[in-house]
């Protein structure tokens, strides 16, 4: 779809104040969303994630293409690796807001933490605006099968395809999955779009082998799933 023209803020879905009180067990509320640094305390119901040892990976883009957005899969010194605060509140709302629309997938956000982690380094350490949109936005590279299993994809143009955004969207997959007016670079669209895309067709997160089948949708890599559940428990 060639580069992605970034919508004025004005038109991007936003609610400056997202209640969830009563919603979900744990949920307090998320308010004002430029005050997201301090609403990692905001907790949605978490569900146990099965331990699966880190391991290297190719990265990925999401419908099983590689955007080479590789990880290691290694903390630095740390159990419990810091994630930036409006990129915890992006995981955390998207789960709530599963949890409400899709109650039977049981979406962990440390699920949806351990992509962001994966994909784009939780959208380059919180390199984003006050309403979680990349300030620089993020492409994967040129999916032309230059670079080790990488598929060779092309747009509607004729030029090569890119993923885009911190969760690392190919524009088909993107415009299935994100509700109308989203915009992939944003952080709360696209976790709210992983998650959605993650759930679809009835799967539960609760279940390991559904869960493994809904991550190698975004990538078709068992060392990806290895990689990304690493994350999401050292999350947990």
């Amino acid at each position: 779809m060639g580069r992605h023209r970034k919508k004025p803020e004005s038109t991007v879905r936003r609610k400056s104040v997202i209640a969830l009180s009563g919603l979900v067990p744990g949920v307090v509320s998320v308010t004002t969303l430029a005050t997201q640094a301090s609403a990692a305390e905001v907790t949605p119901a978490v569900h146990a994630i099965a331990l699966l040892p880190t391991g290297s990976s190719s990265g990925s883009a999401d419908s099983g293409s590689s955007s080479g957005s590789a990880d290691s899969g290694s903390s630095s010194g740390s159990s419990t690796p810091e994630i930036p605060g409006i990129a915890a509140t992006a995981y955390k709302v998207a789960a709530a807001e599963l949890a409400v629309e899709q109650p039977r997938c049981h979406m962990p956000w440390q699920l949806l933490a351990g992509i962001g982690r994966v994909e784009s380094h939780h959208a380059n350490n919180g390199n984003v605006d006050m309403f979680g949109t990349a300030r620089r936005n993020i492409y994967g590279p040129a999916l032309d099968g230059t670079l080790a299993h990488n598929e060779i994809i092309r747009d509607h143009n004729g030029k090569f395809a890119r993923a885009e955004g911190p969760m690392q969207f190919m524009p088909t997959t993107w415009a299935h999955y994100a509700r109308p007016g989203s915009n992939p670079q944003n952080l709360f669209d696209a976790s709210y779009t992983a998650g959605n895309y993650l759930c679809s067709g009835g799967l539960n997160m609760n279940k390991p082998e559904q869960r493994t089948a809904a991550i190698l949708r975004y990538n078709h890599s068992m060392a990806y799933v290895t990689q990304v559940m690493g994350w999401a428990h050292r999350y947990t």
